[in-house]
């Protein structure tokens, strides 16, 4: 049991109530007796020899205890005293390794002496031994006739013979010109002669790829007055055979790449190569392409397509460069990198000199030319059309006189209802001058910008708005029939002020997105909106004149109609009869509908608005003043009332068409008007005092009720002394 208790005691974590718990089981177990009884003496005594177990355990324990920590005592006494002995030896060591480095810094300090000592000895001896060597070299060119030292005519030590050449050519600088005239000849023509080798060796050495030697060669020019010669013959060697394609500008980027690594191991200065290089293709290779495409001027429009599409292609090769760090965007004088619109400047060399004239030009001959093919393709020639007050009273008189003569004076011409005027067109002449304005933008100086957009929209509104839109507008307006007319007057404006108020639109809107861009923070920003809101003005002002034409020639056949067809007997039948709207009614309201039709169909917003309560208006009074030349009995009345309702359907409103409010008050007013003619006479004075005719004068109250057939017989004058 002293096992399974230690066993038990060493479990972490410990319980002791668990511990007891399964003493408790363990002891009813083995105290059980039949029928679930225990012995309670049995237990008294395994609980007693388990707390002697423990406590005999507890003892065993604590002597272990007391051995371990004597054992551990000695242990810590063992280790302290080999501690204390490492430090000392540690103490020893740091006091030698102090000693030896003290003796080191004084031995170098007396190594570096001696080696000072001995280069001070020995850098006279070397440069005496140059001096006499050089002195040599010079000795061989003062002597007369040619130089045959193996130095200078051996291939493999053109280095060798480069380094000494150019001491000596330095140094004959300094002789005097007379007595040393033939050694200084002979010193510089060897110069030049070696300095070509080097350079045909430099260019070997490329073709070979042997980068090694290219360097070792370019260190020994940069100290000969030819060195730029050198790096020009890289770039041409480089640059040979290369950019010869249809496109050209797509190869500049990877050849520029692939040099730039070349001149980087090569060079000792390869910043400014490589802007030499990059200067040397936007200078000779590209201006030259692109000198070649823009050589014939014959066709406009080709140069053009071509001059644009070789400054946005310059442009994008010296964009790529500069994403590839090859060039700058602002370049920088100091350092010698290149500017990106010096290159591009320098790559057109002046390609769009006179531009400007050339887009104006051709933006006037490709609208003028579109034009002239619309109409000759509606096989229209252009009239000249006058203008002003006079023309247009002209104009009406010929008409009024023709019309009552049944002559045809005026000559009214409505083309069977051709506008004249064109989506298609309108889309393509704004499309040209998009690209107008887009090469504007993208090719001229920010000094030039201005005028020349400005010159562009002078072209533009003179073509577009003034000989297409304002002409049109000018043919509409003449033929609007007169309002004297007989028959029905056709009238075809509404479908012009629908097609302008496009046209309009789609100019304002190319007018955002195309000329302001190119004058923004410009002083020809506000002329260019002056301008555009003049001619809008213009426009909108024949637009009123022509819709204000329209209504009075749609209200000037109603009312001229309606005095010649409808008859008295109309509204004074005799017998009984169906009580619908009179013919001349019916005749007006189906053409009303046409015309509503046509309103409602071309017209939207204000415009709509305004027109349709205007021609309401006028169509009231013309009925109202109509309905005062007759009497009425009855029947007639209930005719009358059916016209109104037909008039205000017509004028009003109609499959889903409202009017404007004031329009349907007008007609109910006149509705109300006519069942004064129908109402007992008993009755009157209630009516008139209806929320609908109460706010009416009483004079047209009773100017009305008089037209009654029975007013007379009725006295029914009597009945409306009330109303006063």
């Amino acid at each position: 049991m002293m096992n399974q208790y230690l066993k038990e005691l060493e479990q972490d974590p410990f319980d002791p109530d668990e511990f007891v718990e399964r003493m408790v089981r363990r002891s009813m177990q083995e105290s059980r007796l039949q029928d679930d009884q225990f012995d309670p003496e049995m237990i008294h005594d395994i609980f007693t020899q388990a707390i002697q177990d423990l406590k005999v355990l507890q003892e065993r324990q604590e002597r272990k205890c007391s051995r371990l920590e004597q054992a551990v005592q000695e242990e810590e006494k063992l280790y302290g005293a080999k501690l204390s002995e490492i430090m000392d030896q540690h103490s020893h060591c740091v006091n030698v390794f102090s000693s030896l480095d003290e003796r080191m810094s004084r031995c170098g300090g007396k190594a570096l002496e001696v080696g000072e000592k001995l280069g001070a000895a020995r850098a006279p001896r070397a440069r005496s031994a140059a001096a006499r060597d050089l002195l040599s070299h010079l000795a061989n060119f003062l002597s007369p006739g040619p130089v045959l030292t193996d130095l200078f005519n051996d291939p493999n030590k053109l280095n060798e013979a480069a380094d000494v050449i150019q001491k000596l050519y330095t140094i004959a600088q300094e002789l005097p010109p007379d007595k040393f005239e033939v050694a200084k000849k002979k010193i510089e023509a060897k110069y030049d002669e070696i300095e070509r080798n080097l350079i045909e060796e430099f260019v070997k050495a490329q073709n070979q790829g042997n980068l090694a030697k290219m360097k070792t060669i370019a260190n020994i020019m940069t100290n000969f007055k030819g060195y730029s010669q050198c790096v020009d013959a890289f770039i041409e060697t480089s640059q040979m055979n290369t950019l010869l394609g249809k496109d050209i500008f797509s190869a500049v980027l990877p050849l520029c790449k692939k040099n730039y690594t070349i001149i980087s191991n090569v060079f000792p200065n390869p910043d400014q190569v490589m802007s030499k290089f990059v200067l040397n293709i936007f200078h000779l290779k590209l201006q030259k392409y692109i000198q070649t495409k823009l050589a014939d001027k014959n066709d406009i429009e080709k140069y053009l397509r071509n001059l644009y599409d070789m400054y946005t292609s310059t442009q994008k090769v010296c964009d790529e460069l500069v994403s590839a760090g090859l060039v700058s965007a602002d370049g920088n004088i100091s350092t010698g990198d290149l500017r990106r619109d010096a290159l591009v400047n320098g790559a057109m060399a002046g390609a769009n000199d006179g531009y400007a004239a050339l887009e104006k030009r051709r933006l006037k001959a490709v609208l003028s030319n579109a034009l002239n093919m619309y109409y000759n393709e509606k096989q229209h020639v252009k009239k000249q059309i006058q203008g002003g007050g006079f023309q247009e009273l002209r104009r009406d008189l010929q008409a009024v006189i023709g019309t009552r003569a049944n002559i045809n004076i005026a000559q009214i011409e409505n083309y069977g209802g051709e506008t004249f005027l064109s989506d298609q067109l309108v889309e393509k002449m704004l499309n040209d001058a998009k690209t107008s304005f887009l090469r504007c933008k993208t090719l001229c100086s920010s000094n030039e910008l201005p005028s020349t957009a400005v010159a562009l929209l002078d072209v533009l509104i003179q073509q577009l708005l003034i000989e297409h839109v304002d002409y049109a507008l000018d043919v509409g307006l003449q033929s609007i029939p007169i309002a004297e007319n007989k028959s029905p007057p056709q009238i075809y404006f509404f479908e012009i002020v629908n097609q302008t108020n496009k046209i309009v639109k789609m100019f304002g809107e190319d007018f955002q997105e195309s000329v302001l861009p190119c004058l923004s923070s410009t002083s020809k920003q506000s002329e260019c909106v002056q301008k555009k809101t003049a001619v809008m003005e213009q426009l909108e002002n024949k637009l009123d004149a022509g819709l204000e034409r329209s209504i009075a020639a749609i209200v000037g056949w109603v009312k001229l109609h309606l005095q010649i067809e409808q008859k008295k007997t109309d509204f004074k039948p005799e017998g009984d009869i169906d009580t619908i709207a009179s013919p001349a009614c019916l005749a007006v309201v189906s053409y009303l509908n046409t015309v509503m039709d046509k309103i409602y169909a071309n017209l939207e917003g204000d415009n709509l608005h305004a027109v349709s309560l205007e021609l309401a208006v006028r169509l009231h009074r013309v009925i109202y003043e109509h309905l005062q030349n007759f009497q009425f009995n009855s029947a007639g009345a209930m005719i009358a009332i059916c016209d109104v309702k037909e008039y205000r359907s017509a004028a009003c409103g109609r499959s889903g068409r409202s009017a404007p409010a004031p329009a349907h008050a007008l007609f109910d007013a006149l509705h109300a008007l006519c069942n004064l003619l129908l109402v007992k006479p008993e009755n009157l004075h209630q009516v008139c005092e209806g929320e609908t005719l109460a706010e009416l004068d009483q004079s047209i109250l009773h100017n009305f009720i008089q037209l009654r057939s029975d007013y007379k017989s009725h006295k029914l004058s009597s009945f409306l002394k009330g109303l006063s």
